[in-house]
């Protein structure tokens, strides 16, 4: 499914991830764009218009939850999966109630988040049909 039609956007502050994760999802044929907190990410997607959005629950300037009640309330359909750190996150159950596609744990092999990835493309793509 991955190729340059598709753009993911991935906001993370922690540089070394973010890179990392940035690197392997455009081997993986996606087009991606990077942010460094919450409130670029919000300015990212309004001018990029990515297609799925790869968001981290704990960033300086404007964490992940809050950037994702901003971003809910100009567009409530793009695919959001948070990136999180703790797997007992009650940040994690927060960002559920805003309509988040999943979560990706930062200790986890990078093919689970390309599972999620493509799992809320194809569902957001049905949607999308109907």
């Amino acid at each position: 499914m991955g190729n340059k039609n598709i753009k993911v956007l991935v906001v993370d502050d922690e540089a070394d991830f973010r890179q990392l994760l940035v690197f392997w999802l455009q081997s993986k044929g996606y087009s991606v764009i990077a942010a460094t907190d919450g409130s670029v990410a919000i300015e990212t997607i309004k001018k990029e218009s990515p297609d799925i959005v790869f968001m981290d629950l704990r960033m300086p300037v404007m964490d992940g939850i809050e950037a994702i009640k901003n971003i809910r309330a100009f567009n409530q359909d793009i695919p959001i999966i948070i990136i999180s750190a703790y797997i007992d996150d009650t940040k994690a159950r927060t960002a559920f109630s805003y309509g988040i596609s999943g979560v990706f744990y930062k200790d986890k092999d990078f093919e689970e988040g390309l599972y999620l990835l493509e799992s809320a493309l194809r569902t957001h793509k049905k949607l999308k049909d109907k």
